[in-house]
């Protein structure tokens, strides 16, 4: 994959000043992601499944995933997606305050491509910004 192709990316955050962030993050590091945003793992399940009323994504995309959220938590949300032959291979950052080494272990048994803690991503997610743009420029994904 260029530079110059897109990664849709879905970020699922029920904190809107967290989401803001990593929004602004992207668009100061002159990372041109479109980014959909869903407040819990069921709104990003019905975008990812292409029955919300008003969102959609298309592929390529990447989901960045908050593990503490109302409705479906995180953990939840990558169980389902990890069972539903539609969704499976979706590529999965988690991106969350907790570091707790049990929470990482557990989400890495659920295929997830990295475990990110908010703490340690920079400031305004300067770190994120600069994974995501590397990410696209030297990995290829499906359409």
């Amino acid at each position: 994959m260029t530079s110059e192709q897109k990664i849709n990316i879905l970020l699922v955050d029920d904190d809107d000043v967290s989401a803001e962030s990593v929004v602004r993050s992207l668009r100061k590091n002159a990372v041109d992601f479109p980014i959909t945003l869903a407040r819990d793992g069921v709104e990003a399940l019905e975008i990812l499944r292409s029955v919300h009323p008003h969102l959609s994504i298309e592929k390529p995309y990447l989901v960045l995933l908050d593990l503490n959220m109302p409705r479906m938590n995180g953990f939840e949300f990558l169980h389902e997606v990890r069972s539903d032959k539609n969704l499976h291979n979706s590529i999965i950052f988690v991106l969350t305050t907790s570091d707790a080494d049990s929470d990482r272990v557990r989400a890495y048994e659920e295929n997830i491509a990295g475990y990110l803690v908010k703490s340690s991503v920079g400031p305004q997610f300067s770190k994120l910004a600069s994974l995501l743009e590397s990410y696209r420029s030297t990995v290829s994904l499906p359409n």
